[in-house]
């Protein structure tokens, strides 16, 4: 199987939307929802849940009072101040670090494993997809990234898929990485904006660095002709190939309103782009040894 991951160096470059489609147009795909700290996949495809399992991510401090003196160490040597004065475990603010479970003289703390979140196993109109949410707060959102993508190959092996498409999260960040790692193919979703160039700058550095190839999409590129000028001719420059230019168009919005894929809502120049974009990709993937 094949593995391809859109990413975008920052939120709001119209990623989702330029998965969902990809999910429509494929045959015989998972799709995962690797942005586990904001999913909203499930928004416009609205799968039916087959499994979900929960996540045990940082481990949380537990005080037995029975055996606690009230010595104090636990309060003196958390960095997080997740005691309180009548030495009781703030929960919001415990990381698991384990130093009061170290320094208690009486075994009156332990570490427990904590729900950091879930991961669901689900259909959509499309086929299978599998996704995950990270509670408020929790850390670990790579290995959660790393679960749903283990969830992903394992459906995959089991209905004999020939593709994971991967919508990853924004930024460049630990969850970026565990979305990326390992897959045969990146496309990069940026905006003709100065934040959107620099941002694809940092996050073609992190592909780079892991040495996998990178494609680039301009998406509303006419909303500044000039920068997706730059775009391109940066890109010339890393040797990466810009292989569509999204027009800037409404239909996107109003297709999401429906909870519709641009291309089940519309057959306009915007869902005849996309549909040119994966045609390009599929191509690329079965290239890929």
């Amino acid at each position: 199987m094949k593995q391809l991951t859109v990413i975008s160096g920052k939120g709001g470059t119209g990623k989702t939307t330029v998965t969902a489609a990809f999910a429509g147009l494929a045959e015989n795909a998972i799709l995962a929802d690797c942005d586990v700290d904001a999913p909203d996949l499930h928004l416009l495809l609205k799968p039916t849940m087959q499994e979900k399992m929960p996540f045990y991510g940082l481990k949380l401090a537990k005080m037995d009072k029975d055996k606690c003196t009230s010595c104090g160490l636990c309060a003196e040597h958390c960095r997080f101040r997740a005691v309180s004065d009548d030495f009781k475990i703030i929960d919001d603010r415990c990381e698991g670090c384990g130093v009061c479970e170290y320094v208690c003289p009486t075994g009156a703390i332990e570490l427990v494993e904590r729900v950091s979140g879930y991961a669901y196993v689900s259909n959509m109109r499309f086929g299978p997809m599998v996704h995950a949410v990270l509670n408020t707060a929790e850390e670990a959102s790579g290995m959660l990234v790393s679960i749903v993508r283990n969830n992903a190959r394992d459906l995959a092996e089991k209905n004999k898929a020939e593709t994971i498409i991967i919508d990853g999260p924004p930024g460049t960040g630990c969850s970026v990485i565990a979305s990326i790692v390992g897959v045969d193919l990146v496309l990069i979703v940026t905006e003709p904006t100065l934040s959107g160039i620099s941002d694809m700058k940092r996050v073609l550095e992190v592909t780079e660095h892991f040495d996998i190839p990178a494609l680039v999409c301009v998406n509303k590129y006419d909303i500044n002709v000039e920068n997706t000028k730059d775009i391109v001719s940066y890109c010339k420059t890393k040797g990466v190939d810009v292989i569509g230019k999204l027009p800037y168009d409404d239909v996107a919005t109003r297709s999401m309103i429906v909870e519709k894929t641009v291309n089940e809502y519309s057959d306009g120049a915007l869902a005849d782009e996309i549909s040119e974009i994966w045609s390009i990709l599929n191509k690329k993937l079965k290239e890929v040894r």
